[in-house]
């Protein structure tokens, strides 16, 4: 009589560890297709990214040649365009993208500064249009940098969470993704005390 009753607990028992185990496959693979799924999302916007500063890095040639034409004795600000360019171009990574970009926007800040110095260059119909083609492709790429900081945000808070963060490290998910920032020198100036407008 008591081998059978040993033999239910053994068979319940057995029931039991095979639903948690069974459990545990289905959270943890879960957890690994949601970690894919923001990883992909946050490539993907990444290229987007990606395809609005090689529009940027395309027509700053332009910009700099319509610019070389009226400030000839300009020309450390417009070398300093074309390396940031070159800069930016190169660069791979997030992070060595994000530092380029800055640059670049840095040195296209000067650039537009130089230019208000010329009141032909500003009149120039070249000049306008290719400055209004870089304001579109700048706030298409706040855009497309907005997006993708919100999934980096949203694959971050997953990777952390518990219990993904249990075996997130496993599957090759060890660390955070890098935001696509500003950079602390934007920062720190765009903190600073607000620029005077004077008419």
């Amino acid at each position: 009589m008591a081998q059978p009753a040993v033999l239910e607990i053994e068979m319940i028992t057995l029931i039991v560890i095979g639903v948690i185990v069974l459990i545990l496959l289905f959270v943890v693979a879960g957890g690994y297709n949601r970690l894919v799924a923001l990883d992909q999302r946050a490539d993907q916007s990444f290229a987007d990214i990606d395809v609005q500063l090689k529009q940027r890095q395309d027509l700053i040639p332009n910009l700099v040649e319509t610019v070389k034409g009226y400030a000839t004795h300009e020309r450390g600000t417009l070398d300093a365009v074309t390396a940031a360019r070159a800069a930016a171009a190169g660069a791979t990574s997030v992070n060595d993208k994000v530092a380029a970009e800055n640059m670049l926007t840095g040195a296209l800040g000067r650039l537009f500064a130089v230019a208000e110095a010329y009141p032909d260059l500003k009149a120039n119909a070249n000049f306008q249009q290719l400055q209004a083609e870089l304001s579109d492709i700048e706030n298409k790429l706040a855009a497309a940098r907005r997006f993708f900081n919100n999934a980096v945000s949203e694959f971050n808070a997953v990777r952390r969470s518990f219990p993904t963060v249990l075996f997130a490290g496993l599957f090759g998910f060890g660390a955070d993704k890098p935001f696509f920032d500003v950079g602390e020198a934007d920062r720190a100036a765009m903190n600073a005390a607000p620029p005077q407008v004077k008419f």
